[in-house]
């Protein structure tokens, strides 16, 4: 009998953690960048009433093991890293990924991260930055900045353009292979830098930090940096941004199924504890 309720407290639990995961991506369903997440469940430990027992010929044929299962419990929340919409800006730092890969940034204590959300701009002292004030990594073309694109061969950095330089530039774009170019004073194109973009092995290992942004693990493998548009990396699109990935249809459809198991889990528990109620009451 405590078995049902144990099995239904397990359920309750398991429903709540699936309600949680929903909720959590509605609340994020115009965030840029945002990757959404599913609740998967596993059955947990049996009780084995009776093994298993092999047939003999013409003695006895064999028996199946009786086993009562006691309850479930939450196997993973995986990570949805399929591509959102695309929302036109027109503010020329915004840039959206098509395709596979993260931006690269750095936050003000050096500690690299990845992230989906391209919102970038200038800061005063001339380097492009994350809303949150981390750096955005990639190759930085000459200083001052020329006609010679940034070398993508090196190691990667975060961007930065003298702001002086930067002030008097007009016409900035960023391309989809992620050079960042503009027209001086004299109206001659020069590249700024070039943003990279990295990928995993395993992108479902990436660790959630807050933010919009992940962090390699040792699930996901070390991240590979590079130019995009190259080894199977997106491509850029400026003056874009890529928004949630959330489908709202989907979600409403998972709060019905958590909320119809929640309330299942409840009712198993609840006639438990009425089938206790009569065995208390055969001794008036």
């Amino acid at each position: 009998m405590l078995r049902s309720m144990f099995a239904g407290v397990a359920g309750l639990r398991s429903h709540q953690t699936m309600m949680d995961v929903t909720s959590n991506n509605l609340a994020n369903v115009n965030t840029v960048g945002y990757k959404s997440s599913r609740a998967t469940f596993e059955d947990t430990l049996y009780q084995t009433v009776r093994g298993s027992s092999l047939g003999v010929p013409a003695t006895g044929g064999g028996v199946n093991p009786m086993q009562l299962g006691l309850g479930v419990r939450p196997a993973s929340i995986d990570g949805v890293f399929t591509q959102g919409a695309l929302m036109l800006t027109g503010r020329t730092t915004d840039v959206a990924i098509q395709g596979e890969g993260f931006f690269v940034v750095d936050d003000p204590a050096g500690v690299r991260n990845y992230t989906r959300a391209g919102s970038f701009s200038w800061d005063n002292a001339g380097n492009l930055a994350t809303p949150d004030g981390h750096l955005v990594v990639g190759w930085n073309g000459s200083n001052p900045p020329d006609a010679t694109p940034p070398n993508t061969a090196a190691a990667p950095t975060p961007l930065s353009v003298d702001a002086i330089a930067l002030a008097n530039m007009r016409e900035i774009a960023i391309g989809n292979d992620g050079m960042i170019t503009a027209r001086d004073g004299t109206g001659t194109q020069v590249y700024l830098g070039a943003i990279a973009l990295a990928m995993f092995q395993n992108t479902g290992g990436l660790t959630r930090i807050g933010l919009t942004m992940f962090g390699e693990s040792a699930a996901s493998g070390a991240a590979d940096i590079g130019q995009p548009q190259t080894s199977a990396r997106g491509a850029l699109s400026g003056g874009t941004l890529e928004m949630s990935n959330v489908d709202v249809s989907q979600e409403f459809t998972q709060l019905i199924m958590a909320q119809r198991g929640f309330q299942a889990n409840a009712r198993s528990i609840t006639t438990s504890d009425e089938m206790l109620q009569e065995l208390v009451n055969i001794k008036r």
